[in-house]
């Protein structure tokens, strides 16, 4: 077999982060265990899209929020090893925390300077109990914060979606609602394929994509049972609303 002049192709890292709110409020309706459950089921997807494109080394971790916050899977993990560890709910919401502690990730090093725009992935159901401001603030000042991809989802009535459009910056992208259980799933497989693909594939190969986002980003889809930018559809069901 024949190798290529100088060497393989070498990947492009592309770090997918989830920004998981765990706060009390998320122990009502069943919210946690959904997270748990559409993560879970998203991861396959995930790894699918992934070697489908030798393009990108996709790397998957995870930091989450409550009193405090910490990195709740540290390391980037290859995509085709990564598995999720369930999460508990209790506290109260200190994302600006999770955001500066995903800043310092960001920073280079350890980021490289050949590395594919992140994917940001703020998933909340509540507003912030701490600084927000100073959070995203230090997100932004970091090279690789302002060309992430940011991806927001509100989950539930009570969610800041002022503050999640403030983490998205982008008038046309705008938070994901989920108020329901499937509309969540729905939404967080969208995220591991749609948007993962769009942001490890060269930009003549995305298509129905928003424009002057840093990377091409797919226009949302609605899901059943919840609202978004393209519209609105009811729930399945009166007593399965969030």
């Amino acid at each position: 077999m024949s190798k290529r002049p100088g060497g393989e192709l070498a990947s492009r890292p592309l770090h997918f982060i989830w920004i998981a709110d765990c706060s009390g409020s998320m122990k009502s309706d069943g919210k946690i265990q959904s997270l748990n459950m559409a993560i879970r089921e998203a991861i396959p997807h995930m790894q699918q899209v992934a070697s489908e494109n030798p393009n990108a080394q996709v790397l998957v971790r995870a930091i989450k929020f409550s009193s405090n916050a910490q990195w709740h899977i540290s390391q980037p993990t290859p995509v085709e090893d990564f598995k999720w560890v369930d999460l508990k709910a209790d506290g109260v919401t200190d994302m600006g925390k999770a955001l500066s502690m995903v800043a310092e990730q960001l920073r280079i090093p350890p980021m490289t300077d050949r590395a594919l725009p992140p994917v940001l992935v703020l998933i909340s159901d509540g507003q912030p109990t701490d600084s927000f401001e100073k959070g995203l603030s230090e997100l932004m000042e970091q090279a690789w914060g302002k060309k992430a991809v940011r991806i927001a989802i509100a989950i539930g009535s009570d969610a800041d979606h002022d503050v999640l459009q403030k983490f998205i910056g982008h008038p046309e992208i705008t938070p994901l609602h989920a108020n329901s259980p499937e509309s969540l799933v729905n939404y967080i497989k969208w995220v591991s394929t749609a948007v993962l693909k769009s942001a490890s594939s060269p930009a003549s190969q995305t298509s129905g994509t928003i424009a002057g986002s840093n990377v091409p980003v797919p226009t949302a889809p609605t899901a059943p049972g919840a609202s978004a930018a393209a519209g609105v559809t009811g729930p399945d069901s009166a007593e399965d609303v969030w």
